[in-house]
């Protein structure tokens, strides 16, 4: 039976800090970051705690983690970046978007701004595309306390078929140019079927983001676009929590579970009931929850070292 959950020691710890009322969210106020010729767009929360920096996925932004700052900023250090092209993050010139809207290129600047905040030793948060963003910086942080991803199926070239789920909204993801009808597609397959509370600000993302940041992308899946991620899963020493959504429409949890790991949290692909692609949206008390456990296990580890 997977393990869902921690001991419950554990998570009476952290339920006082999950108590809040998200009804009265707002986001930090928005700061700049220069990375070479672009500005990049993050959130920052005051906690003092551990470090948390959270990458978003395809066409979203730092905003979609919402709910975690509000839950969590008080205690925890949390940054939420929007990545090049993104949300209100700078979009780079035509010639320059094969050289940075890609895996390393985005890698690079999630590294650059952690490094100005001086937050390399955190935990690093990925969804999606964000999941394979944090895998391809692993090496460029080897300081992390730990790396959490969902939503990310660990990839090599060529891509394996059965990484991923046949649905309409997979044919989006490397498209320019998008029409109201394929959004409302795209968004509808990042919940559970049967979810209907979509945050409208997740569509303005998605309509605001460079058509080149998704087409640049699709042509870096190339012979060495990116770095085998199943290699350094296999490989990886930092601990590593990969999360899936029981409802999940875009990525195949057998694919997930057949690789090999070299330092998987709690040996085993962590199944969150009721929840999609999107869990930290959807269910995030239960993603906090999980989060926070994480933490907890690898401050643990930390301190034993």
């Amino acid at each position: 039976m997977r393990k869902l959950f921690v001991l419950f020691a554990l998570l009476l710890l952290v339920l006082p800090v999950l108590a809040q009322d998200t009804d009265e969210m707002e986001l930090p106020e928005a700061q700049t970051f220069a990375f070479g010729d672009i500005d990049i767009n993050y959130y920052e929360t005051e906690g003092e705690g551990m470090d948390i920096f959270f990458v978003h996925g395809n066409s979203m932004s730092g905003r979609s983690f919402a709910n975690q700052m509000a839950m969590l900023g008080d205690e925890y250090h949390i940054v939420a970046i929007d990545l090049p092209g993104h949300g209100m993050s700078s979009a780079v010139a035509e010639d320059m978007a094969t050289e940075v809207y890609n895996l390393p290129g985005y890698a690079e600047a999630v590294v650059a701004l952690a490094e100005e905040l001086d937050m390399t030793e955190g935990v690093f948060v990925g969804s999606s595309l964000g999941g394979h963003i944090v895998l391809e910086a692993s090496d460029e942080l080897p300081n992390a306390a730990g790396f959490m991803i969902y939503g990310t199926p660990p990839i090599a070239f060529p891509l394996a078929e059965d990484a991923f789920l046949a649905s309409p909204g997979m044919g989006y993801v490397f498209t320019p140019e998008l029409t109201d009808e394929d959004l409302d597609i795209w968004i509808a397959e990042v919940f559970s079927p049967d979810y209907e509370d979509y945050p409208e600000f997740m569509k303005e993302d998605m309509a605001l983001t460079d058509g080149m940041a998704r087409g640049s992308l699709g042509l870096s899946i190339a012979p060495e676009g990116y770095q085998d991620e199943v290699e350094i899963v296999a490989n990886l020493e930092t601990p590593l929590a990969i999360l899936h959504g029981e409802n999940e429409l875009l990525v195949n949890l057998e694919y997930i579970e057949s690789l090999e790991y070299s330092s998987l949290w709690m040996d085993e692909v962590q199944v969150l009931e009721d929840t999609g692609h999107y869990i930290h949206w959807e269910t995030p008390e239960l993603f906090n929850e999980v989060l926070l456990a994480f933490i907890d296990d690898v401050t643990m580890m930390d301190d034993d070292s």
